[in-house]
């Protein structure tokens, strides 16, 4: 055991890993991670996905299986595999154990069920995915700016940044709205707990910004506007 979690190790070809929440995961091994052993129970997500997020069910959950996946300039060198710096720096063991950690003090983010990697001992690369809870009935905010809900979507960022936790790419898809109006958190790669300095919440900010003016232009904007207004408001009155 480490962490609390659960810890399997395999070795064939190619050898790996993972991580999981005893609690929730029965049957841990690496079919939990390949979407092609829930057949027809897989379904593709759709925006924001890269194409490699699925939404699946096990016998006691309903979760997200998402395999990283690069962006931009680096996807042209290789989609999914990255350099190998020793286990526990893998991208889905660290999302795993930020996400452990923050939902333990009970911020609005998913629960982690299970995370693995996979690499070939002679080879300097390896592969990743993690499975996360999935949110009944959630939206992206990217399709919910008519309806405001500036002060829950500024809130969920307050939180985080009291916990002392940046998240890498804070857009209008990875923050979700469930039917009650509560705002989530997700896809914590990259994402780091420790601390948060001004110009790293100003930076998460600024991101969100462009990404709903990507998503919405001028109605996106001005919601950036009124939540920007939000989050200073909620952080200068100081913890609840």
């Amino acid at each position: 055991m480490r962490d609390d979690a659960g810890y399997l190790a395999w070795t064939q070809a190619p050898r790996g890993a993972m991580l999981f929440d005893p609690r929730r995961v029965r049957d841990p091994g690496p079919a939990l991670f390949d979407p092609g052993a829930y057949g027809a129970g897989a379904q593709p997500v759709g925006a924001g996905g890269r194409q490699a997020a699925w939404f699946v069910q096990g016998g006691a959950w309903q979760g997200v299986l998402r395999h990283f996946r690069r962006g931009g300039l680096a996807a042209r060198v290789s989609r999914d595999a990255y350099v190998w710096r020793g286990e526990a720096a893998t991208r889905s063991f660290a999302e795993y154990r930020l996400l452990q950690a923050l939902h333990r003090q009970g911020l609005p983010v998913p629960a982690p069920l299970a995370a693995a990697y996979w690499r070939r001992p002679a080879g300097p690369l390896y592969r990743a995915a993690i499975l996360v809870e999935r949110l009944p009935g959630v939206q992206p905010l990217a399709d919910r700016l008519p309806r405001g809900e500036w002060t829950a979507v500024a809130g969920a960022v307050v939180a985080l940044h009291r916990a002392g936790a940046w998240h890498a790419d804070l857009n209008a898809y990875n923050i979700l709205l469930d039917p009650a109006g509560k705002a989530w958190l997700v896809d914590f790669d990259r994402g780091r707990a420790g601390g948060v300095s001004g110009a790293q919440r100003r930076g998460n900010l600024e991101r969100l910004r462009r990404s709903l003016r990507k998503v919405g232009g001028d109605e996106g904007l001005r919601y950036a506007d009124r939540l920007e207004a939000e989050y200073r408001a909620l952080w200068d009155a100081g913890p609840a």
